[in-house]
């Protein structure tokens, strides 16, 4: 990845952090991922992993992950579904914190769910972070290429 430069936190109006980019990192043998040092800062000391859509998981600042919890106790409890998706994200969630090497650690549950064995591709997405296996991120890439087009139109329909 070739770096710009530029400092999303040198852009005051656009709001407090921005994730972007593409990074590999090996899970060592005691289930630790390296958090690439462009993401730990607008991290923060204490952030929040869960289990993420598409195999994945989510990584969120606290101040995001607050934004987010608000919206879900916005949905109605006599929703199951509803019920459901509020379940899956907070069953999961862990608060974590970097060590000394930049490193957090991923709990087994969270490993399972998101097939991480021993490599893995941490992505910057906006406002979250998503830690993928090589495997299915490779999978999911290959599965997509092709529907890009697809995609972009469906979002054009949408304002976007």
């Amino acid at each position: 990845m070739v770096d710009s430069g530029i400092k999303w936190r040198d852009f005051p109006n656009w709001g407090e952090e921005m994730f972007i980019g593409e990074f590999q990192h090996s899970i060592d043998n005691k289930g630790r991922l390296i958090i690439p040092s462009k993401f730990r800062d607008d991290l923060g000391e204490r952030f929040v992993l869960t289990k993420g859509l598409d195999n994945c998981l989510f990584v969120y600042p606290i101040l995001e992950w607050r934004n987010f919890e608000e919206k879900l106790k916005t949905l109605p409890l006599t929703s199951k579904d509803a019920r459901a998706f509020v379940r899956f994200f907070f069953s999961g969630a862990t608060e974590c914190e970097l060590d000394k090497q930049g490193r957090i650690l991923l709990p087994s549950n969270l490993r399972e769910h998101s097939k991480i064995e021993k490599d893995a591709v941490i992505i910057g997405v906006s406002t979250r972070v998503e830690i993928w296996s090589k495997e299915e991120w490779d999978k999911y890439n290959s599965d997509t290429s092709m529907g890009y087009d697809a995609i972009a139109e469906k979002m054009a329909q949408l304002g976007i």
